[in-house]
């Protein structure tokens, strides 16, 4: 919001306070100051001149000599090449002397052999934006109306002589997007009282009842609950007055006829945004307020066509739409040139509504913008009333009696009890009740006596931010003063911050992977409802989340896997000739069981790693190597290891759903009493169809649910001595069926050979016609150790011989010899 000083003046007295002092205060009340903006961008000695004459330049074709009277001693003869300047103008005229923006300094000169003494000047070359004058004014040069004094400074024509400042707001001050809201504002902060203009005073009606010519109906009142309307009748299109014209362009509004700028000033003055209709093509005068019909559109102001949907409120006559409501007005009933009779239109439209219209429709405006931070209730009808008394004014309206409404009025009175000791214990202040009460005054807040230390503050309806007591503790306190509040010390008990154990664990998984060398990445939470099915394992039977207001179809449910958008990361980084790739993401995944969510759906964290390329790159003595399923299983063990799970995960061999159905697996965590555990997670190869449709080379993937190793991780490190005592070690070769698992027979010896087992490791499996179909032999070393003592021969031989006969029981093994 630009707020302009010189407007400000004429609510609240601004004497012994500079811009910049007022716009520290302000900052220091709460709303904080961006820019504080001289209109003056360095104007000296430019006045108010009459081009008495114009003449041909007698060498120059595109020049004219002008005589110009500019209220000195004699007549100034000025060269200008401006193709608009014309005797009987008013012009802004640079003396000889006279400093302008750019550093420009106007002299004495001779122009193809004729004497110019000046300048006659563009608004442009006055410092001024072009782009915020009426079109007319902007090319050649500034002509001011007929009525300027001659010789009057050209900065106290145009309201140079004004400062800016740019109100940088939160959304909860939508009370500040109005002159009057600042007036209240900086009144409240100066200790100043706040004059108001009072349009019934000046208002004068005329003719017959509105009522006879204009109706209202609202057929949608939750979406309008209030609409207000005036009948003006035997307007004159044309310019505003300049002093309105200096206000706009001050706020960064562009002058356009005296009717448009005539609501645009009565907008920024009361934060109320007003639309007025050409009466006569309404038909019979109606204005009927509704929700848009399916495949309605309308061609609004800017001339383009918009397609409208249900949820979008519009302005109609009961036959057509004329206006979007609180966006734009419709072209079939703007104000033009022939233009003689207005409906003036004031509402209270539901900011949710205007907001999501807006948005979809890509139309954002100063008046949307009021309307999606909720205007004033209470601001409906004198906003109506001002911009009618100023039509009357200045557009010579003849305002037909009465207002034609619909909806409520004006809202409740809100009314907040407060307590003085609570906000003296929140605020950390022992003010007193009256001077509570005095700041309350000062924010016109009308306030009693409930009880003794207790207030009724009544609130305006401007002030829709304020909704319960410390909202007024923050008024208080603001207005008070934050450098006036006392420091005090921290009280009550202490606690060291820490990271929560999931938080932990997902730092150490993180360090760990990074560390591996793998790439984290990060990726969105919606996905393509067709990629939420791709890899059900973790959500098994469980539907994806739809989203209510999806960004595109791309993006329309959340997560069920996150391997899908690894595989499309791979694609990018395939298709940029990266082809070597491990990636993974820590991150949630969500499902849910019902159709319709009534409840919140359900969020699992998980661990995501996807793997292709080569392992080794080619070099000049190497041959490149491609990664394959154990290098992906690897990691995770060594993960799983890292975190003192290695003893209690198992892989077991299975298809999931779009994995190689002989290369991948499941992975369970069994119990710590070694009971069957549960299914966290899956790996393996991607599916060759799969991999065929995202035109990829061999990937493989992994997906973890982390819940469960949050709870069961040990990632604490346990240092132990270097062993003192040897280690014996013995080899082992057995012959067993092929479909034996050679991870159930690592669990099997462990639980046989005791505590003398240090180590087992798989380190030979063969295939072959001298062992018979079906069969092969799988070579395993042991490692035995006691830490205390040196073991002896028959100790070793009785583990070894246990661990020999358990897989002769339990796995029909035949040893090798």
């Amino acid at each position: 919001m630009r707020v302009s000083t010189d407007w400000l003046s004429d609510y609240i007295a601004l004497e012994g306070v500079t811009p910049q002092e007022l716009a520290e205060k302000i900052t220091r009340a709460g709303i904080e100051i961006d820019v504080v903006e001289n209109r003056n961008q360095g104007v000296n000695k430019v006045v108010v001149g009459y081009v008495k004459s114009k003449e041909k330049h007698p060498d120059a074709d595109k020049l004219n000599v002008c005589v110009i009277d500019a209220g000195q001693e004699e007549e100034l003869q000025i060269v200008c090449g401006a193709k608009n300047v014309d005797a009987g103008q008013k012009v802004a005229v640079a003396l000889v002397g006279a400093k302008l923006p750019g550093g420009l300094d106007i002299k004495k000169a001779k122009l193809r052999g004729v004497v110019s003494l000046g300048m006659i000047c563009s608004a442009k070359e006055l410092g001024m934006n072009d782009k915020l004058l009426p079109k007319e004014q902007q090319e050649g040069i500034l002509v001011l109306p007929e009525n300027t004094e001659i010789g009057t400074p050209i900065s106290q024509v145009l309201g140079l002589d004004d400062h800016v400042l740019e109100l940088d707001l939160t959304p909860n001050r939508s009370d500040a997007l109005s002159m009057r809201g600042a007036a209240y504002e900086v009144g409240a902060i100066l200790g100043r009282e706040v004059t108001l203009p009072n349009p019934k005073d000046q208002l004068v009606e005329a003719g017959d009842e509105a009522a006879n010519h204009i109706s209202v109906e609202i057929k949608a009142q939750e979406q309008c609950s209030h609409y207000a309307a005036r009948y003006v009748t035997e307007i004159k299109l044309g310019a505003s007055p300049l002093w309105m014209q200096n206000r706009l362009m001050a706020a960064g509004v562009r002058p356009i006829n005296n009717i448009v700028d005539i609501t645009n000033y009565v907008m920024l003055e009361y934060g109320q945004p007003l639309h007025a209709f050409d009466a006569d093509k309404l038909e019979n005068g109606r204005i009927e307020v509704r929700m848009a019909h399916e495949g309605e559109t309308i061609v609004t102001l800017d001339g383009q066509e918009r397609k409208l949907e249900p949820h979008m409120l519009l302005i109609t006559d009961g036959v057509k739409p004329v206006a979007i409501a609180g966006v734009m007005g419709g072209e079939n009933s703007e104000v033009s040139e022939g233009t003689v009779n207005l409906l003036l239109e004031s509402a209270k439209f539901d900011g949710g509504t205007v907001r999501k219209t807006s948005r979809q429709l890509g139309l954002r405006s100063e008046a949307s913008l009021r309307f999606e931070k909720e205007v004033d209730p209470g601001a409906v009808i004198t906003a109506l009333d001002r911009a009618a008394e100023l039509i009357q004014r200045y557009a010579s309206g003849q305002v037909h009696q009465g207002i034609v409404q619909a909806g409520a009025e004006a809202s409740e009175k809100r009314v907040i009890q407060m307590s003085l000791n609570r906000l003296n214990r929140y605020l950390g202040t022992d003010l007193s009740l009256l001077e509570v009460k005095t700041i309350f005054a000062r924010l016109h807040f009308a306030c009693g006596d409930a009880e003794q230390g207790v207030l009724d503050v009544e609130v305006p309806t401007r002030r829709g931010d304020i909704t319960i007591d410390v909202d007024l503790f923050e008024e208080v306190a603001r207005l008070y003063g934050y450098d006036n509040i006392p420091t005090t010390w921290i009280e009550g008990p202490t606690t060291p911050g820490a990271y929560t154990r999931p938080q932990a664990i997902r730092r150490t998984i993180r360090g760990l992977m990074s560390g591996s060398g793998w790439q984290e990445m990060i990726s969105y939470s919606f996905v393509h409802p067709d990629k939420s099915v791709l890899f059900p394992a973790l959500t098994q039977g469980s539907k994806a989340v739809k989203l209510a207001m999806p960004m595109s179809e791309d993006r329309s449910v959340l997560r069920t896997s996150i391997l899908p958008q690894m595989l499309d990361a791979a694609v990018y980084n395939m298709n940029r000739k990266q082809d070597s790739l491990a990636v993974f993401e820590v991150g949630s995944v969500f499902f849910t069981e019902e159709e319709k969510l009534t409840k919140q759906p359900h969020e699992i964290p998980v661990l995501s790693m996807l793997l292709t390329g080569d392992r080794v790159a080619q070099q000049w003595n190497v041959g490149a190597e491609k990664v394959d399923f154990f290098d992906i299983k690897g990691a995770l063990e060594n993960l799983f290891a890292y975190l003192g799970l290695e003893q209690r995960i198992r892989f077991v061999a299975n298809s999931p759903e779009g994995f190689h159905p002989g290369r991948s697996a499941s992975i369970y965590l069994d119990g710590k009493d070694g009971s069957e555990g549960t299914l966290i997670g899956t790996l393996g190869q991607l599916h060759p169809e799969l991999q065929q449709q995202y035109d990829l080379n061999d990937v493989y993937v992994a997906e973890i649910a982390l819940e469960a190793i949050y709870q069961e991780a040990d990632a604490n490190i346990r240092y132990r001595e270097l062993p003192r005592f040897p280690a014996v070690e013995r080899d082992i070769a057995v012959v067993v069926n092929k479909n034996i698992e050679a991870g159930d027979m690592l669990r099997t010896i462990r639980e046989c050979a005791g505590e003398l087992l240090q180590n087992v490791q798989v380190f030979d499996v063969f295939t072959g016609s001298k062992l018979g179909e079906d069969k092969k032999s799988v070579a395993m070393a042991l490692v035995y150790r006691n830490r205390e003592r040196t073991l002896t021969d028959e100790e070793v031989t009785e583990a070894h011989a246990r661990v020999v006969t358990r897989l002769e029981e339990q796995f029909n093994a035949e040893l090798r010899k």
